[in-house]
């Protein structure tokens, strides 16, 4: 079955699923099965963060939209030559299903293609597939499989960048209370207080066995963004400020910056997943979004 909403487009050497259904618009590149663009039809704004100055080129990650996390969080452990956050976001995957569903929306099933790349970095045998919803709400579940003889251990999740009217409007709740690492500060512990809320200046934490949906307050755009979870026990918060934004090559025009925050459902740190021989985890997020 093939959704009739769908068209395989291709640019700069790279391909892009677009979908434009009666519920949303979204693209998707092969590259990395990266969510770059979704815009529900019934939104005044988009919700999907995505920099002008975006790189979309071969094995380079995109600035902007949902990029995977795959199968390491950070730096890889060992050599500092690889992707930042794993691999997954620069490595092709393939299309091996499209349908639309019975409420308008389009769900697509894709999979990472085991490139030399791949091989060269990890050294056990896995399969990774990610399946996608479009419609007034954007879908994501990642499913890793452990094809291997022996347990290993990932980090996993979306670094999902979403566009608010600037970063010192917003509030971010559901995370009142939680153990956090700080990585601003050193991976100093803490515990946060009431609503997050940004000065402008760097702000990325980590924040630890908690499994809490957070909701985005953007009291400029008359909405709230709401981010469910499922098998996430970590949620990341991230603004880069001024001074780390200059230094970064692909965060688009002066300021550009502020119209962005990432909120990421992930599993890292202290909840790495341990997956078993012929087991799978699957984690899961969902987005939507209520204006007022």
């Amino acid at each position: 079955m093939t959704s009739k909403y769908l068209k395989i487009e291709e640019s700069n050497g790279l391909q892009y699923l677009k979908i434009d259904n009666p519920l949303a618009e979204a693209t998707v590149s092969l590259q990395g099965a990266h969510v770059s663009w979704w815009r529900p039809k019934s939104t005044t704004e988009d919700v999907l963060w995505l920099s002008t100055d975006a790189r979309f080129e071969k094995g380079r990650s995109i600035r902007g939209g949902v990029p995977i996390i795959w199968p390491w969080f950070g730096q890889h452990p060992t050599d500092n030559s690889y992707c930042i956050h794993g691999f997954a976001r620069v490595i092709p995957w393939e299309l091996v299903k499209s349908e639309d569903l019975r409420n308008g929306a389009t769900k697509l099933a894709l999979r990472m293609v085991p490139t030399q790349e791949v091989k060269k970095q990890l050294s056990y045998d896995f399969s990774l597939e990610l399946v996608i919803i479009i419609g007034e709400s954007l879908s994501t579940n990642l499913t890793t499989t452990n094809n291997a003889s022996f347990p290993f251990v990932i980090s996993e999740g979306f670094h999902t960048y979403f566009y608010i009217s600037d970063i010192e409007n917003i509030k971010i709740k559901g995370l009142e209370s939680a153990v956090l690492t700080d990585k601003v500060n050193n991976f100093k512990k803490d515990i946060e207080g009431d609503v997050i809320t940004f000065s402008g200046s760097e702000f990325d934490k980590v924040y630890l066995n908690n499994s809490n949906d957070c909701f985005i307050e953007d009291e400029k755009f008359n909405r709230v963004i709401t981010v469910k979870k499922s098998n996430s026990n970590s949620t990341v918060i991230w603004t880069p400020g001024e001074n780390k934004a200059k230094k970064m090559g692909d965060m688009g025009a002066k300021g550009e910056w502020r119209r962005m925050v990432c909120v990421e459902a992930v599993n890292a740190l202290e909840n790495n997943v341990v997956i078993y021989p012929g087991k799978s985890h699957t984690i899961g997020s969902e987005i939507a979004v209520q204006e007022y």
